[in-house]
């Protein structure tokens, strides 16, 4: 285990893609923990997907008195300057970046731009909180994804493994990430910590995702593509068990701490956050639609068979996900365990009171 934990009272907390599906629900559990800290959240609030649900999300942060909306975009300097400058957080969890790795096949621009161009701007704000004496941002948390092992044979993968093979653009930004902090944790001694998030699902998720773009054809009488004729492995994450590893390491940065040659050793970190347990994506699919029946989102009588497609593998695409989460146990002694029927079901009942709840 490392230190203990650092206390929350009274800090100021940035959290950029705070209406993103991690960024909101990481924002709505810190605030109604600790009703004496400041939330600063940063969203673009960008069309990549249904914006709806992004502002049904900020609505549900907007109850809180503690909590700020600025709508901007990474890329923008000046307003993360001010943002800093005005707010002085002591904690930063950078949860904003253009995600999916196919979307990143056919607009590449979008991902150097956020995942690249944005993270730069986020680690020269930690770098200049730092200014003329100020004690800075304490803790920077920041997204990876499980992504950045790439054609990795190995599994469970390990953070200890080399991530040198991505096969998408997406991967490669968030390695990169991984990178960037590196350099400025060990030249500016700014606490960093990346976590490599594995598929994670559940409520008012991403319509991007699998399960969620599942739901919408099979409501809509089309056909599924499973992908690698069904022989995918995925480490299906639920959200409440990823916003629950956040907070634990937001609580604990790594130390600062001065090698032989007198300069700082990087205060760096990266954690596996994955079920530790992958899931066959045809296994997974027969889960859904059961969850989708019992909601009512879909009639008792559908017929499955007949709206399902495999298919060959996609370009991007890895056919297996696991994490190896012995780190993040050993450190912060949690490791996530909701299993997928039970966070499938909660999706489920979300969809049906999201958009059939009104007769729509």
């Amino acid at each position: 285990m490392l230190k203990e934990d650092a206390s929350l009272a009274l800090k100021k907390i940035f959290i950029t893609g705070v209406a993103g599906f991690i960024g909101s629900n990481l924002a709505k559990c810190l605030l109604e923990k600790n009703s004496d800290i400041k939330v600063i959240g940063l969203d673009n609030l960008n069309d990549y997907y249904d914006v709806r649900i992004k502002q049904a999300r900020l609505k549900e942060l907007e109850q809180y008195s503690n909590f700020t909306f600025v709508k901007g975009d990474l890329t923008n300097k000046d307003l993360l300057n001010f943002i800093f400058q005005q707010y002085q957080p002591e904690i930063v969890v950078n949860l904003a970046a253009q995600a999916g790795v196919r979307y990143s096949i056919t607009n590449p621009d979008a991902y150097v731009e956020s995942n690249l161009i944005g993270f730069y701007n986020i680690l020269e704000a930690c770098r200049h909180s730092y200014d003329d004496g100020r004690s800075g941002v304490q803790h920077l948390v920041y997204a990876s994804s499980s992504s950045v092992y790439g054609s990795n044979k190995k599994v469970p993968y390990s953070t200890e493994d080399k991530v040198d093979n991505p096969v998408s653009l997406y991967a490669a930004t968030k390695k990169s990430n991984e990178l960037m902090a590196h350099a400025y944790s060990k030249l500016y001694n700014i606490p960093s910590t990346g976590l490599r998030f594995f598929t994670v699902y559940g409520p008012a998720g991403r319509p991007d995702m699998a399960y969620f773009g599942f739901t919408n054809k099979l409501r809509a009488g089309e056909k599924i593509q499973i992908f690698n004729y069904g022989n995918c492995k995925r480490d299906f994450t639920y959200i409440d068990d990823i916003v629950e590893g956040v907070e634990r390491v937001i609580k604990r940065p790594p130390e600062k701490k001065t090698g032989e040659d007198g300069l700082p050793i990087p205060p760096y970190a990266v954690y596996n956050i994955g079920n530790n347990q992958p899931e066959n994506l045809l296994e997974f699919v027969d889960i859904l639609q059961q969850e989708l029946v019992d909601a009512g989102v879909l009639p008792k009588n559908y017929d499955f068979e007949a709206h399902k497609e495999l298919v060959p593998m996609q370009p991007g695409d890895v056919p297996i996900t696991y994490a190896d989460t012995t780190a993040l146990e050993r450190d912060f002694g949690f490791k996530p365990s909701t299993p997928l029927r039970e966070g499938l079901r909660k999706f489920a009942q979300w969809y049906k009171e999201f958009y059939m709840g009104k007769g729509e």
